[in-house]
């Protein structure tokens, strides 16, 4: 595996004179293989952001461990952080915030060079760059000398995925990338992010929209209020989910061959029926603590019904 979390948490300090904890994540478990498309689905505020954040060293972690090839990342300083990022890259959610207006577009591609690739001559880095471009299928001469406003959405996205492929790139974050894309575009981003994977990119898919981490994914992993409460196979977890919570999340889906009816949104209960967790576990009382999941199927887990909702 490129990416593991183990019993990974973060908590925040809030409140006047940080007097009250706020935890974001808690005992967050799952890891990203290579080739792997790995979808962490959730609401807002479920803790995804976060997630993402720690992986890529934006915000500590407060309890667990991130490992990267086997290595706790949180030790990571100086050189060894340096080499982290240069096979460890995120891709956020607002393309344009990404960029300054003042500089063109490309500023962000020349940084990369000025960082990790100042040994190529100015020949060879044109030509790796012509390499990146083409493989998010960019025209160098459509987006290069350009300014930011000067491009559409999906190009400047693109353009940011051709930054983190100049580098020796393993593992992805993609941050909702996607969510500000009109749909023809995103189909686009999609397949461009499939392609990756088949050249061995792990990519966590970070995304509140079931539909697309149906699309692309390998594996997915529900949160629920900071907690994992569901993840396997996203085929097992989408064709036969056992959490009340991932339940209610498919039902919400809008489907185009039926109009939508009030009288049945969003009746599923986080609390309806018995707890999977505990029939599977053979324990018939929640605990105060947070227990690992349940094993329903091979490559489906399921987490306690009442501690995740």
């Amino acid at each position: 595996m490129v990416l593991a979390l183990d019993r990974v948490s973060k908590v925040y300090r809030v409140g006047a004179f940080g007097g009250r904890e706020l935890t974001a994540v808690r005992d967050a478990t799952f890891s990203v293989r290579p080739g792997e498309v790995l979808s962490l689905i959730g609401e807002s505020g479920s803790g995804k952001t976060t997630i993402g954040r720690m992986v890529l060293r934006l915000t500590s972690v407060s309890r667990g461990t991130i490992t990267f090839d086997g290595m706790d990342i949180s030790g990571f300083s100086g050189s060894r952080l340096r080499e982290y990022y240069r096979l460890v890259q995120g891709v956020f959610q607002d393309p344009f915030s990404s960029y300054n207006p003042i500089f063109k577009a490309d500023r962000v591609l020349s940084m990369i060079r000025g960082s990790f690739l100042s040994r190529l001559s100015n020949d060879e880095w044109r030509r790796t760059l012509d390499e990146a471009l083409d493989a998010v299928r960019l025209d160098p001469g459509q987006v290069l000398n350009k300014y930011p406003h000067q491009l559409s959405g999906g190009q400047l996205q693109r353009m940011l995925i051709a930054r983190a492929l100049l580098l020796d790139t393993r593992l992805l974050v993609a941050d909702e990338i996607i969510s500000m894309l009109d749909a023809s575009t995103r189909i686009d981003v999609l397949n461009l992010l499939a392609g990756l994977k088949a050249r061995g990119l792990g990519i966590l898919f970070i995304t509140h929209d079931l539909s697309l981490g149906n699309y692309i994914s390998d594996r997915t992993v529900i949160l629920r209020r900071g907690t994992v409460v569901e993840m396997g196979a996203t085929a097992k977890v989408f064709a036969n989910p056992a959490h009340p919570y991932t339940k209610r999340l498919l039902s919400s889906v809008p489907q185009l061959h039926r109009k939508w009816d009030p009288a049945g949104a969003g009746t599923s209960s986080d609390g309806a029926g018995p707890c999977l967790y505990h029939e599977l576990s053979g324990d018939g009382s929640c605990e105060s603590g947070r227990p690992a999941l349940a094993e329903v199927d091979d490559d489906h887990l399921v987490g306690c019904a009442r501690l995740g909702s």
